[in-house]
């Protein structure tokens, strides 16, 4: 990019991760703009932009951390602050978007993920660029648009040049969920698939509460199921394809989980487990031991966002995983010094290639296209 196309562009950032915001300006060639965020002893956000941000395209990057509350706050008082400003346009850029699995609906809970989109809508932000998100649908949220970019090519990449005799791979999904994406990693490195079913211990969604509990089995049910009767047509063909309940509503059937399977060889293979987060270790490293038992020579794990919450970093040592391999969406340096399995790839490119995109109002479809491996 030459001076004259980056003269209106300011990029700024949070505490999330001012490393990846450097490594952004870097390779776009500007100057990383003046902002600093800092919290008062009662633990308020105070955001002060030294550089004019007037009739400027301003990009925001801030990630989501295990400090995730704070990220956000961040995020919308930086947004405003440029909002009220007088800034062209302001566009977020959040690798990781916090509360991004909280986007279905959880017994008497909310949609989490909404919530946050209608926040950031309304600090002011009119463009969002993000990567990996857990369910493409949450671009639906916001009502102004989001640009969801793929890590897929890095890993796939990684995959080919750093794991020796990768041909002799299966790509593993570590339950139904993660199937879909594990079979296009599959299909386009041309290898095998294998899918883990079962539970190992009982999910919270499974817990009993209020909702699932039964209807009065009394006088009321049994006046329920006969007034359904009575409504029904008095034609005896009617009666015929009709079948009534005569003790009011039916129960809930218990989900019973069966054990760990797996679904597809892994024996003397190479298994690659892929998901789009890792944070709490627990189910890849009981995953990873299942596919020991199975007889899979070497395990790999390649994943977008790397929180690795808690003791993830001393479980994983522990584990039979030979190499967990993530982006650098978010920062996990103290991390990769407790578990020296972890491997970073960096996709800075890849952002700043999006900026350069939307800032010269170039399509972005090149970025999503079909990744083309060699045969």
């Amino acid at each position: 990019m030459d001076n004259t196309s980056t003269s209106d562009i300011v990029i700024i950032n949070g505490n999330s991760h001012p490393d990846l915001a450097n490594m952004v300006a870097e390779r776009m060639g500007i100057k990383n703009g003046g902002c600093s965020v800092f919290h008062k002893s009662n633990r308020e956000t105070i955001v002060e932009i030294s550089d004019s941000v007037r009739g400027k395209d301003i990009y925001i990057i801030q990630t989501g951390t295990k400090d995730a509350n704070n990220n956000i706050m961040e995020l919308l008082i930086m947004a405003y602050a440029c909002k009220t400003s007088s800034a062209r346009s302001i566009v977020g850029v959040i690798p990781y978007l916090p509360y991004s699995k909280q986007c279905k609906m959880r017994k008497r809970g909310c949609i989490v993920s909404k919530l946050l989109a209608k926040m950031m809508c309304t600090s002011g932000l009119t463009h969002i660029i993000t990567m990996d998100l857990h369910q493409k649908e949450i671009q639906g949220f916001f009502d102004i648009p989001v640009d969801n970019l793929r890590a897929s090519p890095f890993l796939l990449q990684y995959i080919q040049e750093s794991i020796p005799d990768y041909r002799n791979s299966v790509i593993v999904a570590r339950n139904p969920g993660v199937a879909k994406k594990a079979n296009s990693y599959a299909e386009r490195l041309r290898l095998g698939l294998a899918v883990i079913h079962g539970e190992q211990k009982e999910t919270d969604a499974d817990e009993v509460d209020g909702r699932y509990s039964p209807p009065p089995t009394s006088a009321y049910s049994n006046l329920l199921g006969n007034s359904v009767e009575m409504c029904l047509p008095a034609t005896p063909s009617a009666r015929q394809r009709t079948t009534s309940v005569s003790v009011g509503v039916p129960e809930h059937i218990v989900k019973v989980k069966p054990p760990l399977t797996i679904v597809g060889d892994v024996s003397g293979r190479i298994a690659i487990m892929v998901d789009d987060l890792i944070d709490d270790v627990q189910a890849f490293v009981a995953a990873a031991e299942m596919l020991k038992e199975n007889g899979a020579c070497k395990i790999y794990v390649l994943a977008t966002h790397g929180l690795l919450s808690s003791d993830a970093p001393r479980q994983l040592d522990e584990s039979p995983i030979d190499e967990i391999v993530v982006t650098n969406t978010i920062p996990h340096e103290i991390q990769k010094l407790q578990c020296h399995k972890i491997k970073t790839i960096d996709i800075s490119i890849l952002i700043a290639e999006a900026i350069r995109r939307i800032h010269n109002k170039e399509s972005m479809s090149y970025l999503f296209r079909n990744v083309t491996l060699e045969d």
